[in-house]
């Protein structure tokens, strides 16, 4: 689950801000469990007990469904993920290019593997040929078992602008059919041919639905995923502000037209899980793959 410092975020954080809900959550990280049982276990009333699970279940972290004439209560949530505002260098000026996720220039891909648009899929699921359909364009999401995907993002640094940083973020995912939410992915990043390094996504979720996937996504298929924000500096890479390599500006060709990205799935990779890359309209963060050029 994804959560971040607005307003929107609020209910999750006032359900969790009691130390009788985090044994409600406890409990329930064990097995389903009916109101009574859990009642008793808190050795709190029905009523009090429903009011607190309401309140959960208003938070997106517990569902609940039918047993017979029970009520049964089930935790959906196995992680939260908390996103801070991300603090740039205000005496840097940025070049700034949001690449939707269907304008790659270059791909290799293999099933499972397919496109999502605001309506429908585009083309034939699993059919890697419609990853040259010009419909392409349209999508929100797109996703593949081994290979690679490859942008190209424009090079708008002059003779006299002096490259301090590259930043580069997006949402991402592991990919299993329909969707696995613990299925890790060795995910691998290149900025002109260059490894940047390897990230591993921990899963293909689908406990709770994207803030921003249309409604026509069924609930059993990959909903969102989390945003990776890769900081290349002229003394090694960062990720999510974090060390990472030790890949530096240095090691990049920064005079080229274009800069090319490339999200891969290695043939030697520990983890091949696949890559699900989400962009504005889909998953918890409305936005495409961006790329910033901090410059002096």
């Amino acid at each position: 689950m994804e959560l971040d410092i607005t307003d929107r975020s609020l209910a999750a954080y006032k359900a969790l801000a009691s130390p009788v809900r985090l044994k409600i959550i406890r409990d329930l990280s064990e097995r389903k469990m009916s109101i009574s049982e859990l009642a008793n276990n808190l050795g709190l009333s029905s009523t009090i007990t429903a009011m607190h699970l309401d309140k959960l279940a208003k938070a997106g972290l517990i569902q609940f469904e039918k047993s017979g004439h029970n009520k049964m209560a089930k935790l959906v949530v196995d992680r939260i993920n908390v996103t801070f505002p991300t603090e740039i260098y205000p005496s840097f000026d940025v070049y700034e290019t949001q690449m939707p996720v269907g304008y790659f220039t270059n791909y290799s891909v293999s099933p499972s593997c397919g496109m999502a648009g605001p309506t429908d899929y585009i083309g034939k699921v699993d059919d890697a040929s419609y990853f040259m359909d010009p419909g392409r364009i349209k999508a929100g999401m797109i996703w593949w078992n081994d290979g690679f995907v490859e942008y190209q993002f424009p090079n708008h640094l002059s003779d006299k602008d002096t490259l301090q940083m590259i930043d580069l973020s997006a949402e991402l995912g592991s990919e299993f059919p329909f969707s696995n939410n613990v299925w890790p992915s060795d995910i691998t990043f290149y900025i002109n041919g260059v490894k940047i390094g390897t990230w591993t996504s921990p899963g293909d979720f689908s406990d709770i639905r994207g803030k921003f996937t249309p409604l026509w996504v069924p609930d059993n298929v990959n909903q969102y995923g989390l945003l990776k924000t890769i900081r290349i500096t002229d003394h090694g890479s960062y990720l999510d502000g974090q060390p990472f390599t030790k890949t530096s500006i240095q090691d990049i060709d920064t005079h080229r037209h274009s800069f090319s990205v490339r999200f891969a799935i290695r043939k030697n990779a520990k983890h091949k899980g696949g890559c699900t890359i989400f962009g504005k309209g889909f998953g918890n963060y409305n936005q495409d793959i961006d790329l910033k050029l901090f410059h002096s």
